[in-house]
């Protein structure tokens, strides 16, 4: 059990098969897949080693999964969120890690040498908003049922290796992805990223900054793969871009024509969930795997910040 909470538990997530998952706004599910997450075969899906610390750090939960979050204000919420954790470490302090997963209104971003030719419309004129960012990386999408996932992470307390890093978020995803809808992921040699099948589910790109890291990763869960045709993504030409809900919907449809016959169909499965389920587990295994293949204990976050993204979506939304 991972407790979402300050000095006492008032949340938390559970992998337990007795219990029903609740995530930090104590969403609760009353699909059978949600008494599933615990299924996981991390040795079977990747290889690659996580860190293993005598004592667990904390680290600062912002579960806005469901929040719509102008990629703005998300952008600035991380920038001072490092300068905070770096003077908060300047004066001898050990101040805790933060994450937070949401969603964000349409955008394109680029990273510091992106390439203008990975664009196909006319960078004055975008048919979304577009920024350049200091993370790395090529231009990508972002949008609703997009679930992305923001750590600020000090990486002396991990490893200071930035491609170690790199694949440790590949790692979440690639277990998030089985545990919550038993699809198997994996990673492409040479590239950054996740895939399942040829189709690249979930996108990567970082910034560190005094080996804080921030930006993070994107998994196209029910996301609209449209706009993702007015871009090259990720600069990887003849590579196609799917979603955790497309993929279902293959596997469903396989295994209907016979193809799957060793994996029965019902209506319990997770192949069938609805849009709203699928973003909910989904959601709830990031938070669950991250602070597995982090060794942390998420805790609820302490206003005392110069800015919280809770307050930023508060005022969004007034």
């Amino acid at each position: 059990m991972i407790s979402i909470a300050g000095t006492q538990t008032i949340a938390s997530l559970s992998i337990s098969q007795s219990s029903p998952t609740r995530s930090i706004h104590s969403t609760n599910s009353s699909h059978p897949q949600a008494a599933r997450l615990s299924r996981r075969t991390p040795s079977i899906i990747s290889a690659v080693p996580v860190p293993s610390h005598d004592q667990r750090r904390q680290c600062e939960c912002h579960d806005l999964f469901k929040e719509i979050v102008p990629y703005v204000e998300a952008w600035r919420w991380q920038k001072e969120t490092v300068e905070r954790i770096s003077a908060s470490l300047a004066r001898g302090e050990e101040p805790p890690n933060s994450v937070v997963l949401l969603q964000h209104s349409p955008v394109y971003t680029m990273g510091t040498r992106s390439s203008d030719a990975y664009l196909r419309f006319d960078k004055n004129h975008p048919p979304f908003e577009l920024h350049q960012t200091e993370r790395g990386g090529e231009v990508t999408y972002h949008g609703p049922g997009q679930l992305v996932m923001y750590p600020i992470v000090n990486l002396r307390q991990q490893k200071m290796d930035l491609h170690w890093y790199l694949r440790m978020l590949e790692e979440v995803v690639i277990r998030a992805l089985w545990s919550s809808c038993s699809l198997r992921a994996s990673r492409v040699d040479g590239l950054t990223g996740v895939w399942v099948g040829d189709s690249k589910v979930a996108a990567i790109g970082v910034r560190v900054s005094r080996w804080i890291t921030y930006h993070g990763l994107a998994v196209n869960v029910n996301t609209d793969l449209a706009p993702f045709q007015n871009i090259v993504p990720c600069g990887l030409v003849g590579r196609p871009v799917g979603s955790v809900k497309q993929l279902l919907h293959t596997v469903n449809l396989s295994s209907a024509q016979g193809t799957r016959p060793s994996k029965a169909i019902d209506s319990d499965s997770p192949w069938f969930m609805e849009d709203a389920t699928i973003l909910d587990q989904v959601h709830q295994s990031l938070l669950v795997e991250f602070a597995e293949v982090f060794q942390m204990d998420l805790v609820a976050p302490v206003n005392n910040g110069p800015v919280t993204i809770n307050a930023i979506v508060q005022e969004k939304n007034s």
